[in-house]
């Protein structure tokens, strides 16, 4: 791991930009004299690590005694898409802006984003976890067809915070059932691109014994910051 570079923030939080072969990412970590929980982050669908929303929440959960680490997995953020992922997108935004069915265009893109993803996230927990100042167990927050795939695959994962809104493949939702790490499970009620009753039946599928379920009023963007606090709650009954 190379850290590029790195600056401390006015509430004590070190801010590290890190690359890991061709696989950038940010390490945001507490001051602590004792090791801290790990808790991985990211965003829906191939946004960059640099979104303001996933930043706010990171520095929100680093300041509660947590590292945070968030990269920008292949053919998300600023790494280069192929062109078959282009072409993809684009037939995409034509179907949505022409209003005609999208699931299957979202199976070829979304699939394939989560497939590539895992590998280097799993690369990425191995280089964080000999860092030191980290000590696990290790959290998931954000993009949930990611945290199931990464759940199922990596051992480490001890609980789960999850974003209902972004399309979630067939595969993952069938690979739910295989997830039992305890679950907090975030739904915006009236979000335009995320059929209610979908995210209802899987978060019904999931095969946690603990799992909890809260939905709030409003689009895809409208989470409640509150959410993110209660968030840090969840992570501190399984991770501290």
């Amino acid at each position: 791991m190379h850290v590029t570079s790195e600056s401390r923030l006015d509430d004590g939080v070190l801010v590290r930009e890190f690359t890991l072969g061709e696989i950038p990412g940010t390490l945001w970590t507490p001051e602590s004299a004792a090791p801290v929980p790990l808790i991985l982050m990211a965003h829906n669908n191939g946004l960059p690590k640099s979104a303001d929303r996933l930043v706010a929440r990171a520095r929100h959960c680093a300041a509660a005694g947590y590292a945070v680490a968030s990269i920008d997995a292949a053919g998300c953020g600023d790494r280069p898409r192929s062109a078959a992922d282009e072409q993809v997108r684009a037939e995409l935004r034509r179907a949505m802006q022409a209003g005609e069915p999208v699931d299957g265009i979202f199976e070829s893109l979304i699939g394939p984003l989560v497939e590539n993803a895992v590998p280097e996230w799993r690369t990425t927990l191995d280089a964080l976890l000999e860092l030191p100042g980290i000590g696990g167990p290790v959290g998931y927050s954000g993009w949930t067809a990611l945290g199931i795939r990464l759940a199922v695959a990596e051992p480490r994962i001890a609980a789960a915070g999850l974003f209902a809104g972004g399309y979630v493949p067939r595969a993952q939702r069938e690979e739910a059932r295989q997830v039992t790490v305890p679950l907090l499970f975030l739904l915006q009620w009236d979000d335009e691109g995320n059929p209610r009753q979908r995210a209802l039946d899987l978060f019904d599928a999931f095969g946690a014994e603990e799992k909890t379920l809260h939905a709030n009023l409003g689009g895809h963007t409208g989470t409640p910051w509150f959410e993110v606090e209660d968030g840090n709650r969840f992570f501190d009954r399984h991770l501290k």
